[in-house]
């Protein structure tokens, strides 16, 4: 029969395993390192796995193909649910997505550095909210102390290029989109902009893909309370920063956002 079934570009698909992740029927598997429609007949053409894809590789179409049976679908959930209580992830074990959980997360989130200030300026457009650095934050200088430091990441994966467009995580977040190396020029990075958010990082410059589409889905379909950009003075680290800004106003959303640019030396530039 000709149905619409979905169609997976193996060239464009990087391995995540994250459409298999979605795949409420077990249609998809990874087969030598790449996302494979194993069962036409599981498929059921509503397409979760669509909007897991970080890489775009997965689309409709509509062709010769077997029924969906919900039947078998069926028989073969009971099948998995017998043979193990929680499914395994079947992609790269890197790349599984999960939420890190960090002592009191939901203090930390309400008690964020930032949160004071986004919560005054819910309805300013996007393009009037930038907010200069923080006085207290001058060189990521911490106070003396014994105790050693504990990291502040509240999920995995990070890169842009890997995280899901949707996630529990993202629901209620304070999303700090960063340019890889800022958490190594900015000694006191995680205190100072990782506590209490969800973050992404990427590389405009040594990635090959305009981050601005993956960024624009995940502010849209998401509850995302705000945004911080935080990236490096050089040149062309002005990349990630033009693609949270355009993202912010693609996905027709108001949020209160702010940008943060460290200087090669360590230290936040007014």
């Amino acid at each position: 029969m000709i149905r619409k079934i979905i169609h997976i570009d193996e060239e464009k698909c990087n391995g995540c395993g994250l459409c298999a992740r979605a795949c409420h029927e077990s249609a998809i598997g990874m087969v030598d390192g790449k996302a494979k429609l194993l069962r036409e007949d599981y498929c059921d053409g509503l397409g979760d796995c669509l909007p897991a894809c970080p890489t775009n590789a997965i689309s409709f179409v509509e062709r010769e193909a077997a029924a969906y049976d919900e039947a078998a679908v069926l028989e073969n959930k009971k099948k998995l649910e017998a043979a193990s209580a929680a499914p395994a992830h079947t992609g790269c074990p890197g790349s599984m997505a999960k939420l890190l959980h960090r002592g009191n997360a939901a203090q930390a989130k309400s008690s964020s550095l930032f949160g004071s200030r986004s919560n005054s300026s819910q309805n300013t457009p996007v393009s009037n909210q930038q907010f200069s650095s923080d006085k207290n934050m001058t060189a990521g200088i911490q106070p003396g102390c014994n105790m050693p430091a504990e990291s502040q990441l509240q999920q995995w994966p990070v890169q842009i290029k890997l995280v899901p467009v949707n996630a529990p995580y993202f629901d209620g977040a304070h999303l700090l989109i960063a340019a890889d190396c800022t958490a190594y020029a900015y000694a006191n990075f995680h205190q100072d902009f990782i506590k209490g958010k969800i973050t992404l990082i990427g590389c405009p410059k040594l990635d090959s893909i305009d981050y601005s589409q993956k960024l624009t889905e995940i502010i849209r379909q998401n509850d995302i309370k705000s945004v911080t950009i935080v990236r490096m003075e050089v040149p062309c680290c002005g990349g990630i920063q033009q693609a949270a800004v355009n993202a912010m106003k693609a996905s027709g959303k108001f949020l209160p956002w702010q940008v943060y640019t460290i200087s090669t030396d360590g230290r936040i530039l007014p």
